[in-house]
């Protein structure tokens, strides 16, 4: 492992209060030694790392203008906060990022007062800020409020959302564009930074609102032509127009890596008294100063542990494929057959494997951006028309599209096919990444139906499931990681809809596993023989609809039944619940326990500690069953 690069200047910042002692120059050299950290601590622990390269200049610059944190710096997603930390007292911490015990990989409002909004999904900054400064003005308070979002956060629909009422509000909101695909402006130089300063400063504003002002004494129509005339004239000059006419006053583009473009517009912006919110457009470059992340297809955006000189990154190697991966090949294999077959991601064609399926059939992949509500309903247009969309989507994100999901999905009866990937626990990514609710929040959907494969090959089954399953809305689910191992067919088999199926035969427990806690539960199994339990195990396949057959008869044999997921309550265990009360299956002294997530969100930690700390391992089950049969300390010693 490398040493600590050396960062004479930054050893002396503890706080942002440093910093705005600090000249332009020495604001740069400030910046040097960040980046330089940043790659450092992320070396040595992985972590996202392309998105923070990108920001160095602009964090410390509005450390440096702004008073953070009575004005509230909000950054979206949080993908591109490390150098954020790193200043604002956590830059030890850094070499913790993700790891148990350690710092979380977002902005955390637990974690410190300049973290002022929490994120782990993007788009939602300005609608946060929006709030935050109307508190403010409720209160009499003009502290500022900046809201720091990407030009692919800016793909979601809320961030325009949150903009037209910031713009209907005139609320001093303080917007930055951070572009750096440059996917809206042409290359920054000279003369755009000369207009920013020009269009960002006090005596431009003045004569701005004086014009107004005097243009506003004249009737109508004259005074709508003279303010047309002037938002143009800075539109042809600076671009921006799309913005204007949502309420914004527009400065930009400027370069994001400068500092003597940085600082002046800052200090502009907050002297000014604007009438309304106002967008400065910065243009930066993912994964900055740092070669090999520069060179890469996705700039480093997330990365393991890695070798600083090479940039070669230190990755396990797998001892069987990942699910993504598994989904994908299968998704191919049937397109291949099937040419109504599609694919649709929201801007995760690598997380989700739908890269490999774009390869194979471009024409037939379509990308839309962190738009999850459109996904889903873009989906549904397709499969109204005869095709097979299958939406990609992470369990997390596909919240974000869940009245879609009723409305325009589950009403309408639309074969749209969901692959909810990240199923489950996701390990270091924490609460905001854990896909803990769709069991409950799909489950509860008249039309639908949903697929809980236990393993790799039941992945492909479900995949080759979903492709011949036209009457209705169809879901599966799988988590993120590698398989268990398991032989993979040639090719998946169409399943019957809503049957489960009996790996082990018992006769005093029955532990109905759904998903991927099977093999948890053959452990359990295996255990609770060694105790003189007999054992069945059954994999209930489908979430929706139950296998009734097969939940009557375990409760029939047995006189234990434990359900397994891995979700929030009010899920698959609930389902089943309510199906034996209805039933009257419970009359007979059926004893029932369903295990599923705690009522609490549990942060990044390994998989498998998470798992532990929600009590769903084979040891769990096992002391499960005991307590239940009232086995006395035997159960109570892990339940």
């Amino acid at each position: 492992m490398t040493q600590r690069p050396e960062t004479p200047l930054l050893d002396t910042v503890k706080s942002p209060e440093d910093m705005r002692k600090l000249s332009v120059d020495q604001l740069a050299q400030l910046a040097a030694e960040v980046r330089a950290d940043l790659i450092d601590a992320v070396s040595r622990v992985g972590g996202h790392l392309g998105a923070g390269l990108g920001v160095v200049e602009l964090t410390v610059a509005l450390h440096h203008v702004f008073n953070t944190p009575t004005d509230r710096l909000i950054w979206d997603v949080g993908h591109q906060c490390y150098p954020h930390k790193i200043v604002t007292g956590r830059r030890d911490g850094l070499r913790t990022v993700r790891q148990p015990g350690g710092i979380s990989g977002f902005t955390l409002r637990s974690e410190s007062e300049y973290d002022p909004f929490g994120a782990g999904h993007s788009s939602t900054s300005i609608s946060a800020g929006l709030g935050m400064k109307v508190a403010c003005d409720l209160a009499g308070d003009d502290r500022h409020v900046i809201c720091v979002i990407g030009d692919g956060a800016m793909s979601a629909g809320m961030a325009y959302e949150a903009m037209n009422n910031a713009g209907a509000m005139d609320a001093k909101l303080i917007v930055i564009l951070n572009d750096n695909d440059m996917s809206i402006a042409p290359a920054v130089g000279a003369m755009s930074a000369y207009l920013s300063k020009v269009l960002s400063s006090k005596p431009w504003l003045s004569a701005r609102q004086l014009a107004k002002e005097m243009a506003a004494r004249f009737p109508g129509p004259i005074n709508r032509a003279a303010k047309r005339a002037e938002e143009y004239a800075r539109g042809m000059m600076t671009g921006g127009t799309l913005f204007e006419e949502m309420g914004f006053y527009y400065v930009g583009p400027i370069d994001g890596h400068k500092m003597d473009h940085l600082v002046p517009v800052l200090k502009n912006v907050r002297d000014s008294d604007p009438q309304g919110p106002v967008l400065i457009h910065c243009i930066t470059q993912k994964g900055r100063g740092y070669a090999p992340a520069e060179a890469a297809a996705d700039k480093y955006h997330g990365v393991s542990k890695f070798d600083v000189v090479t940039g070669t990154q230190a990755k396990a190697k797998p001892n069987a494929p990942s699910y993504t991966s598994v989904f994908a090949n299968a998704l191919v294999a049937e397109a291949r057959e099937d040419d109504k077959v599609v694919a649709i991601t929201a801007a995760m064609p690598g997380g989700t494997g739908l890269d490999k399926f774009g390869k194979e059939f471009p024409e037939r992949t379509f990308d839309v951006g962190i738009a999850e509500q459109h996904a889903v309903t873009f989906a549904a247009g397709l499969a109204s028309e005869g095709y097979k969309p299958f939406a990609a989507i992470y369990s997390t994100f596909l919240q974000r599209g869940y009245d879609q999901v009723v409305h325009d999905v589950a009403i309408q009866n639309l074969p749209v096919r969901f692959a909810i990937d990240r199923a489950g626990f996701v390990g270091a990514d924490g609460a905001t990444h854990q896909g803990s609710f769709d069991l409950c929040y799909m489950c509860c959907l008249p039309n639908m139906t949903f697929l809980c494969p236990a393993d790799e090959a039941e992945l492909m089954h479900a995949v080759a499931t979903a492709v011949s399953h036209d009457s209705g809305p169809f879901a599966f689910r799988y988590p993120r990681g590698e398989g268990v191992g398991t032989q993979l067919p040639e090719k998946g088999e169409v399943l019957e809809i809503g049957k489960g199926r009996i790996l082990r035969e018992g006769s005093t427990v029955a532990i109905l596993s759904l998903g991927t806690r099977l093999t948890a539960a053959q452990k359990a199994a295996e255990d609770l023989a060694a105790k003189g339990l007999s054992c069945t195990v059954a994999d209930a396949r489908f979430a929706k609809p139950i296998d009734t057959e097969l939940v009557k008869r375990l409760a029939a044999d047995h006189e234990v039944l434990i359900t397994v997921e891995e979700g929030a309550r009010g899920g698959f265990g609930a389902h089943v619940l309510h199906f034996l009360a209805e039933e009257g299956l419970l009359d007979a002294g059926l004893k029932v326990r369903t295990m599923c997530f705690p009522d609490r969100f549990i942060e990044h930690e390994k998989p498998d500690t998470q798992i532990a700390m929600a009590r769903l391992t084979p040891e769990d089950i096992v002391a499960t069953a005991l307590k239940a049969l009232g086995r006395g300390e035997e159960g109570a010693a892990r339940a």
